[in-house]
């Protein structure tokens, strides 16, 4: 059983006035110049599972300019047999709206139907940057396989912002705390149990892969300490830390202090210290190992976006990466300048051309 979108209506979206793609479910090569808006088809077909996008950015800036009346995107999704037509919209930068099958639906649902991962070039210094990008990469995979992860997420975020607050205001009546710090004991450690299951499933799809690219040793660190162990260990460490967070400001125990750590198993060598095109190979052997875990768990591989996945692969990895992905049986979207960055792929997969029209973004077959 396949996962596709087989038809997707962009309207006023970005760069796209009036888009209107027929897909037949093998893999999509979308090429074109720079700025032609390849990537904001990629960031529409994004939005047609839970969260922000590919882009992470807010319903507002995904608005066509200067009209600015807000953006709309219909698609028809098979999923294991079953045909939605989707819809999520935004009107005049208010938070986007989720209907599936004429019925308003929540991010979750639409999270159950349409599983999506991604890899933009915006990861590719994942490994030297900050724990936060990190933490968003492995979430987004621990979403894939659990799609109330983001519900759990929203939720400590939420608490932990009034704990923040009452810190700031150095507010010390324990009782303020208390119901604050059970609801981010509760959320966080449904937080890092997701995370740590989604590790294990994608060591187990590595250990069962045999691929051009290299494995990756994966670990989820704390910046400090070690993580508690049960949600009851988790709030009495809130609770405990409470003076030493008067003096930060903020909460300095939890999921948020997480940290992914990764190391090229080939080598030995952290990730950090591995060489540009290396950092991506592991990227790529990650996504594609997502992908593989998902597709042994709910019977269907993901869709998968690749955002100028070319870009510092050879010919020899790009040609196993899109045998990988033909073997897989994924409806991957590929994005890239020219036809010759995907002449391996022959006909196993649909391209589509975009370029900059008079009225915007132009999609040619």
């Amino acid at each position: 059983m396949a996962l596709a979108l087989t038809e997707l209506t962009v309207s006023h979206f970005r760069s796209h006035k009036l888009s209107r793609l027929s897909l037949d479910g093998r893999p999509v090569v979308i090429h074109g110049p720079n700025g032609a808006g390849k990537t904001n088809i990629l960031e529409a077909a994004s939005l047609f599972s839970p969260g922000r996008g590919l882009r992470r950015a807010s319903a507002a800036e995904m608005t066509r300019r200067p009209e600015a009346l807000g953006w709309k995107l219909s698609g028809v999704l098979d999923s294991l047999g079953q045909r939605s037509e989707i819809e999520t919209w935004s009107e005049s930068g208010a938070a986007r709206q989720v209907r599936i099958d004429d019925k308003a639906s929540s991010q979750i649902e639409l999270g159950k139907l349409a599983r999506i991962v991604w890899l933009v070039p915006s990861m590719d210094r994942l490994w030297i940057e900050g724990a936060e990008g990190r933490r968003r990469f492995l979430d987004r995979i621990a979403l894939s396989f659990d799609p109330a992860h983001a519900e759990a997420s929203l939720n400590y975020e939420k608490s932990m912002r009034e704990r923040n607050r009452l810190l700031k205001e150095q507010v010390r009546d324990p009782h303020w705390y208390a119901a604050l710090e059970g609801q981010m004991a509760d959320t966080g450690f449904r937080i890092h149990a997701t995370r740590e299951a989604a590790l294990d499933h994608l060591r187990a799809a590595q250990d069962q892969a045999e691929t051009a690219f290299p494995s990756a040793e994966l670990e989820l660190v704390q910046t400090e300490g070690a993580m508690p162990t049960t949600a009851s260990d988790l709030c009495d460490a809130l609770a405990e830390s409470r003076f030493r967070d008067l003096a930060a400001g903020r909460t300095l125990v939890g999921p948020h202090r997480s940290d992914l750590y990764g190391v090229f198993s080939a080598k030995g060598v952290p990730a950090k210290d591995c060489s540009t095109g290396e950092q991506k190979a592991l990227l790529v052997s990650l996504i594609l190992s997502n992908a593989r875990a998902l597709a042994g768990m709910v019977g269907a591989p993901p869709i998968v976006l690749l955002d100028e996945v070319a870009a510092h692969l050879d010919a020899a990895r790009r040609g196993a990466l899109y045998d990988e992905i033909c073997a897989l049986g994924a409806q991957a979207w590929m994005t890239g300048t020219g036809p010759e960055l995907f002449a391996e792929l022959g006909d196993r997969a649909q391209s589509l051309v975009v370029t900059e029209g008079r009225d915007g973004s132009v999609v040619t077959t």
